[in-house]
């Protein structure tokens, strides 16, 4: 009886021991197969940041030296269309992106589902109504042709700067998306042709005037002595920001990255080469 007793006791302890055993295997096993995950996402020493071809290349330069100071390794990758870089961060084949404001990305995300968040502001360029046949707004004869972006969110920025101008009304509650067919007034009969965004600037020399992106208004030979009015500066929601995954918001490349080019030895390179068309918006 002891000896069965005994067996029976061995027996039990064992088989705890075992399903202990196993248990934390299965917790370390669990452990190891989760943690280093997000460990390896938050702690980038290499990451490649989205930027559009143009003068934005001479400000990244710097702020990839600055970077290299941190410790952050930074490269960058040139796009010529807007409609990519937000595709390829969400496809994972660049970490970070740097070319749009909030209501271009909000547009995006409505379209295409992206996880994508702003991180760090830049800049801000002030849309602008640019002509070489009026010398201000007021020249704008009956019927004139005036050039505007087509994609949703700079068309709509566009039209208010055409509104605050007193050329056209939008109808009331009209959002800023706002398109042509939102238009409610057009005293002067206005023809509004919708164009691509790197395309009105170009064709100012075909237009009575054009309202254009001040990054494009630089690439397509217009200076500050072309422009006869400009949107707003103060409370713009149109700065844009260096954009990241959602998930990678608060890992510390991020604050890294932010950093690089949030500081007065960027800020000097963006003058130099915004001319004071751009200004810093951070």
């Amino acid at each position: 009886m002891k000896k069965t007793l005994a067996a029976l006791i061995e027996k039990t302890t064992f088989t705890r021991r075992a399903g202990l055993a196993l248990a934390a295997s299965a917790a370390v096993a669990a452990f190891v197969s989760a943690g280093p995950t997000p460990v390896l996402a938050q702690d980038k020493t290499s990451v490649k940041v989205g930027i559009m071809s143009g003068e934005d290349e001479d400000v990244w330069r710097v702020v990839v030296a600055e970077a290299g100071k941190k410790g952050l390794s930074v490269e960058t990758v040139v796009f010529n269309d807007y409609t990519q870089p937000n595709e390829a961060l969400e496809r994972g084949e660049i970490d970070a992106n740097a070319f749009q404001h909030l209501p271009y990305l909000e547009n995006q995300i409505k379209q295409h589902g992206y996880k994508i968040t702003p991180a760090g502001y830049t800049g801000v360029w002030p849309i602008g109504v640019y002509s070489r046949k009026a010398s201000k707004i007021s020249d704008l004869a009956e019927g004139a042709v005036v050039g505007v972006p087509n994609d949703p969110s700079n068309e709509g920025r566009a039209l208010r700067v055409l509104q605050n101008e007193g050329l056209i009304k939008l109808k009331e509650g009209t959002g800023i998306l706002a398109t042509i067919t939102d238009i409610e007034e057009n005293p002067k009969n206005l023809e509004i042709k919708e164009l691509d965004a790197g395309i009105v600037g170009r064709s100012i020399d075909d237009l009575d005037a054009a309202v254009v992106n001040t990054d494009w208004a630089l690439k397509s030979g217009l200076t500050p002595e072309n422009r006869i009015a400009q949107e707003p500066v103060d409370g713009n929601p149109y700065r844009n920001f260096i954009a990241v995954k959602e998930d990678q918001k608060d890992a510390p490349w991020v604050k890294t990255l932010v950093s690089s080019y949030q500081n007065e030895t960027v800020k000097a390179e963006f003058d130099r080469v915004y001319k004071g068309t751009g200004i810093s918006a951070y």
